[in-house]
């Protein structure tokens, strides 16, 4: 039986078309099927695929090439190193404090202004603009704006205008939108008390660092170290840091700050007496020294003239000297005292010993003579002190010799700086025996052709008090670290200059100065204290010449018996009377010391001094 045959296949599709899709109604041709691409063999495969690798790296190198030769300079000098802006971030100051942490010194916040030299276009007119708020000549401003390569060679974009400036006038500044001329945070000295100490503290320029005193002797401990901040900025008009772009901070380091031993209230009242007196006699240079004899600590060093450190470019340059350790005299009689501490120690002299004085004694082509004649009377070793008696000191350094004396100049540390921390501090002259001529027997005992500072006078008679033990004076107590705990300042040099027994018995001694009728210290008596020191009268040194009129002086001890601070005050008057003011201003300055400290009277009874015994 045959097969059915298949069923045809419609000549339209659904949608009623003929099935040739052209209306024909032909049958279109038939397709072969598409197979799937084959490679013929692996080997040709591979041949491809080494073929793409080639290119994908040829096509790379070619990039890398571009980039390197082509477009280089977008990537280098116009690029990245181009759009860095570096900014210096000032490492604050330290502070200086008195000995209970008052500042004298410190810093505080202000800002510093600034230009980028790429971005000023009229450097005239900006300079101009500026002037009147920086108070920086309109010449000065437009100098520090002109273009300035940096060690890189590339130009710098950072450069500094002003340090220190307050606030409200670098908003001034910022208001006016100058381009190329921006702020930011720095600090800036304030001195509080004015003039208070400003000839010891000194003060810092422009940039902060230590020009003078203190600021400049210990601008290293001080400074610290600056940090910068390192950022990446966009071209042209979006010349402003990249949100999200290249940005390296390097903090700064603070400086320490320095704690001195200084008593702030009371280098105030020692200030203003010696500033008081010295305007009494129109004197030219003062200087007063308080020592606290057991520790060498300095609690005020006082001088005359004086300046506000916070305006120093007003004063000259003399005025702002430390008087204390830079003011070079011949210290006339208060360097007896030397003379008779050694001839105790040397057993030339006892407290006991009297001897016939004449009026006058030769030495040399001069005749030495005493102001308060004995007329060959006996005259005690009291007596001498207190009538301050050139021809029995003389007497007294004869029986010493040149030799013995000089050694004792050394020891209480005369020809040699103290080292107390002053920069700049005069070290004086004293001449070795091999240089002294005929009249220089006579001078040198009695405190002339010699060449000290207060300081270093101050510092003798601080032995003398302290049982005969030289102690260095100094006026670092502590320093202190932006990070660390307080550490104490160099531990100060000490020496035995004279023993204790002959230190106590010279203490006695020189209550005859000041207890005795007609003494020459009268002046410096305190009642209920048993006073002693004594009084000079020399010259001041300039340029190794002796310059017109007087350097009185006065270097006493608040008591003899039981010391606890010494107190020097030298007052230069070119027409004389300083003498008048020395010894008082001594009493005014060591009355507020005792008070302050809280001193009472040790209660003993001073001696009875025989001045001419028979």
């Amino acid at each position: 039986m045959a097969k059915p045959a298949p069923p045809r296949r419609p000549a339209t599709d659904p949608a009623g078309a003929a099935s040739g899709g052209d209306g024909s109604g032909r049958r279109p041709p038939r397709r072969r099927p598409r197979r799937p691409l084959r490679l013929a063999d692996p080997q040709r495969r591979l041949r491809i695929g080494t073929l793409l690798v080639l290119a994908m790296f040829t096509t790379i190198g070619i990039r890398l090439v571009a980039l390197q030769v082509v477009d280089a300079p977008e990537y280098d000098g116009n690029g990245l190193a181009n759009r860095v802006r570096e900014v210096v971030l000032p490492a604050p100051r330290g502070a200086i404090y008195d000995r209970y942490g008052a500042p004298l010194v410190h810093s505080v916040e202000a800002r510093y202004v600034f230009a980028d030299p790429t971005q000023i276009t009229d450097p005239a007119r900006t300079a101009a603009a500026l002037s009147p708020l920086l108070g920086i000549p309109v010449s000065e401003l437009t100098e520090r704006m002109r273009p300035q390569k940096r060690p890189d060679g590339r130009p710098s974009q950072f450069e500094y205008l002003a340090r220190g400036v307050e606030i409200a006038t670098a908003e001034k500044i910022m208001d006016l939108d100058l381009p190329g001329i921006g702020t930011g945070r720095d600090e800036r000295r304030e001195v509080p008390g004015g003039d208070l100490a400003a000839n010891l503290l000194g003060f810092t320029g422009e940039e902060l660092t230590g020009l003078e005193g203190l600021e400049a002797r210990y601008d290293d401990l001080l400074r610290g170290v600056n940090g910068k901040r390192v950022y990446e900025v966009g071209k042209g008009e979006l010349a402003a840091e990249i949100p999200g772009g290249y940005n390296r901070v390097t903090k700064a380091r603070p400086g320490s700050s320095l704690q001195l031993t200084i008593d702030r209230d009371l280098q105030y009242v020692v200030q203003r007496i010696l500033s008081e007196r010295m305007r009494e006699v129109n004197g030219e240079i003062g200087a007063a020294v308080v020592l606290d004899v057991r520790t060498g600590e300095v609690l005020a060093q006082a001088s005359y003239p004086t300046y506000d450190a916070a305006d120093w470019k007003k004063y000259p340059a003399e005025d702002r000297n430390d008087a204390a350790t830079s003011f070079v005299v011949d210290p006339g009689s208060v360097h007896k005292a030397i003379v008779f501490g050694a001839g105790l120690e040397e057993g030339v002299i006892t407290p006991q010993t009297a001897w016939r004085i004449p009026n006058g004694v030769w030495k040399g082509d001069r005749y030495f003579q005493d102001t308060h004649p004995a007329q060959g009377r006996k005259l005690s070793v009291a007596g001498m002190l207190g009538y301050s008696s050139n021809v029995g000191t003389i007497r007294i350094a004869d029986a010493l010799g040149p030799e013995k004396l000089y050694q004792y100049q050394l020891r209480f540390g005369l020809g040699q700086p103290t080292g107390e921390g002053v920069l700049g501090e005069a070290a004086g002259r004293v001449l070795k025996p091999a240089e002294w001529s005929g009249s220089t027997y006579g001078s040198v005992p009695i405190g002339h052709s010699v060449d000290v500072t207060p300081l270093q006078m101050a510092a003798v008679y601080a032995a003398i008090a302290n049982d005969g033990v030289w102690v260095q004076p100094h006026l670092v107590r502590e320093i202190i670290p932006p990070d660390g705990p307080p550490r104490p300042g160099p531990a100060p040099k000490t020496r035995q200059v004279l023993s204790p027994a002959t230190a106590a018995a010279l203490r006695q001694l020189l209550e005859a100065p000041v207890s005795i009728e007609g003494g020459t210290a009268t002046k410096a008596a305190i009642p209920g204290y048993r006073v002693a020191g004594k009084t000079g009268t020399g010259s001041r040194v300039v340029n190794g010449r002796y310059a017109p009129g007087e350097v009185a002086s006065f270097i006493g001890m608040d008591q003899a018996d039981q010391p606890h601070y010494v107190i020097a005050v030298f007052a230069y008057t070119p027409r004389g009377g300083g003498g008048d003011i020395a010894a008082p201003a001594f009493k005014e300055m060591m009355e507020y010391t005792l008070r302050h400290y809280r001193v009472p009277a040790t209660g003993s009874t001073p001696p009875k001094f025989v001045v001419y015994p028979r």
